[in-house]
């Protein structure tokens, strides 16, 4: 019974992966810190996630960026650079530094202020006058339209 000898038994060690510096909560802040939502997402109302899949090198640095599945309208764009941007406390596996492939989910959720404003009020002044060169006095009377247009 070799092996329920605890003086005989090894100590595993399993393979690390790179680390953010702060961990989840700092990974989460620093993504928070850095992403500006595309105006293009923004005019059209576009929600939703950006799935990507990266390599960190032994430096701690990415050095390859996929998106799996994006939503387009420039929030994929917006994703990859701000992986981009992180950089990773590098892993060493039994002593020997190497390259890992992580994948992360970044979430795009629009602003409460732009969710609630479901119509925009556009007010449009129009103002015409007639020719001097009309006698009447009906006709030289100045004439103002307003228009308001809700999107």
């Amino acid at each position: 019974m070799k092996h329920n000898d605890p003086k005989s038994q090894k100590k595993k060690n399993f393979l690390r992966i790179p680390t953010f510096p702060e961990g989840k909560d700092g990974y989460k802040r620093f993504i928070k810190e850095n992403i500006v939502y595309p105006v293009q997402a923004l005019s059209n109302r576009i929600e939703g996630s950006v799935y990507l899949v990266y390599t960190v090198n032994n430096l701690g640095e990415i050095v390859d960026v996929n998106i799996t599945k994006g939503i387009g309208y420039g929030c994929d764009e917006e994703a990859i650079r701000v992986i981009r941007l992180m950089k990773y406390e590098p892993a060493r596996n039994r002593g020997i530094k190497m390259k890992v492939e992580m994948k992360t989910r970044i979430n795009f959720k629009l602003p409460e202020n732009i969710i609630n404003t479901n119509q925009s009020e556009i007010q449009l002044n129009y103002s015409a006058t007639t020719s001097e060169k009309a006698n009447s006095p009906e006709l030289k009377s100045q004439a103002v339209y307003n228009y308001t247009i809700n999107l």
